[in-house]
């Protein structure tokens, strides 16, 4: 199968080329591809904070090549470079508070400085660990679509009706998709009949990036509205709900896109399975359960505006945009390094404890 996935990349959204990152605008999606060249650490904070990159997994890969952008920009001005560096990795970790994946990336690199004694290494090592962290992030997305069609073939064999919520693609990520890529794996396998994409208020990312994605690949995608889930799932056969994170607990708590709890107290009513696809750098084991997460809120113009105007009554709004579901609703959590099912905080522990699968 990884041979006919790694045929299947069509789509990136992160690109790091001539000492530059390149972000795929997801603002503008699916109208225009526009490409947008980064060269300092804060311009890519902006990007991750105005939603141009976004996706836990593609979140902290940005942040990463954002770090070696902040330590070339800071040597060449010389003095207290690391300090300066310094400044700019909290003012990414700043940039969105929910998506565990950020602080994951930024730590990891600033870890990795600080084993490198002189100065005149330091760029090529942190720009060698941030394109590690790339590559790491593709092939986690590869196993995980295996591990994942495992669990839909052992629920059925013939073609079924998946459903999706948010963008969990190869937009969202660094290579072929966590949720999205177990689905592009499954269609490849014949295990697919229909997906059902929530439109993703307010950001609209299932109605222009997932259903975008699909339909270039000629999977059979269906939009719908967020709150039409349940009825398509008492109503179409939907087998699976499918979705990523942007942090999972200590105990399998997780948080994803607002409206994934409930589609989950659904799924459950209905009978329909429930799967979390995300890299083991969603997982925080700081933290003991989804109370913890801080749920990051965003302005209410959001839900109050289109386009710069104002739609909605003189109120105010408003506007989380993560929720958290708790693990005793999820049927499974896949990993590159393995699959979770009915997690609690004990297989949590275990699952950690793993090396990564190849």
């Amino acid at each position: 199968m990884r041979d006919r996935l790694l045929a299947a990349e069509k789509v990136k959204a992160i690109d790091w080329r001539d000492s530059a990152l390149f972000l795929l605008d997801q603002r503008v999606l699916p109208f225009d591809e526009t490409w947008l060249r980064y060269d300092s650490a804060r311009g890519v904070a902006d990007a991750i904070r105005t939603m141009v990159v976004r996706g836990a997994p593609a979140i902290g890969i940005a942040a990463a090549y954002a770090v070696v952008l902040g330590a070339r920009q800071r040597l060449a001005a010389g003095g207290d470079w690391r300090a300066a560096l310094a400044a700019d990795i909290t003012l990414l970790a700043a940039s969105r508070p929910t998506a565990v994946n950020l602080f994951w990336a930024l730590n990891r690199m600033r870890e990795r400085l600080a084993r490198v004694a002189g100065d005149d290494q330091a760029l090529a090592v942190l720009e060698a660990e941030a394109v590690s962290i790339h590559e790491s992030d593709r092939e986690a997305n590869l196993t995980m679509a295996q591990l994942g069609v495992e669990l839909i073939r052992k629920r059925q064999g013939n073609p079924q009706v998946l459903l999706t919520h948010c963008n969990t693609g190869a937009l969202a990520t660094g290579g072929f998709g966590t949720a999205l890529g177990v689905i592009r794996a499954a269609y490849l396998e014949g295990l697919v009949e229909q997906v059902y994409a929530d439109e993703t208020r307010p950001w609209l990312q299932g109605s222009r990036l997932t259903a975008w994605e699909l339909a270039n690949e000629g999977i059979p995608v269906s939009l719908n509205a967020d709150s039409a889930a349940a009825h398509i799932m008492r109503t179409k056969g939907v087998t699976w709900v499918i979705v990523g994170a942007d942090r999972i607990t200590a105990n399998g708590d997780v948080a994803n896109k607002i409206g994934t709890y409930q589609l989950a107290v659904n799924a459950m009513h209905h009978d329909v399975r429930f799967m979390v696809v995300a890299p083991s750098s969603t997982i925080d084991m700081s933290l003991e359960n989804g109370e913890q997460i801080p749920i990051e809120e965003r302005a209410g113009s959001e839900l109050l505006e289109v386009a710069g105007k104002r739609v909605g009554a003189d109120v105010r709004a408003f506007n989380p945009v993560f929720d958290v579901t708790p693990a005793d609703l999820i049927d499974a959590i896949v990993t590159e390094k393995g699959v979770v099912e009915r997690p609690n905080a004990a297989k949590m522990e275990q699952l950690m404890c793993r090396k990564r699968l190849h």
